[in-house]
């Protein structure tokens, strides 16, 4: 069991909860339709990589490095992706875009994706052998 993986996704997935609910009843007269899209992304892989984490702390074992690797990957693709967005929307719709957390979304995006990555490696690797 993995207790960091099932406390991040706890956390998670309660912000996600929370941010979706101030993005559509307080965002929603402040913010563009594409503003409101792109903060609403933001909450969707939030919510689904939260659900992910706390499968995985069930499943993983935190004395494993490969496991480690691969929650770390998601818990800093949620803050580097989602919170990156989030401060982009909000910054934007107060005509103050804080232009710097532009490329830093993309970067969540790929910690994201090797934390998938490494699901793969990890079972593939222990499937054909």
């Amino acid at each position: 069991m993995n207790y960091s993986a099932i406390i991040f996704g706890a956390i998670f997935g309660f912000l996600a909860i929370l941010l979706g609910a101030f993005g559509a009843h307080l965002l929603k007269k402040k913010l563009s339709s594409e503003q409101l899209q792109s903060f609403e992304t933001g909450v969707k892989y939030q919510m689904y990589h939260a659900l992910v984490l706390l499968v995985l702390g069930y499943q993983l074992n935190s004395e494993i490095t490969i496991d480690n690797y691969i929650i770390n990957s998601f818990i800093i693709g949620i803050i580097l992706f989602s919170f990156s967005i989030y401060g982009l929307v909000i910054s934007s719709a107060k005509n103050r875009k804080l232009k710097f957390l532009g490329p830093i979304t993309p970067l969540g995006g790929l910690f994201l994706a090797l934390g998938w990555a490494l699901i793969i490696y990890k079972y593939s690797f222990l499937y054909f052998i």
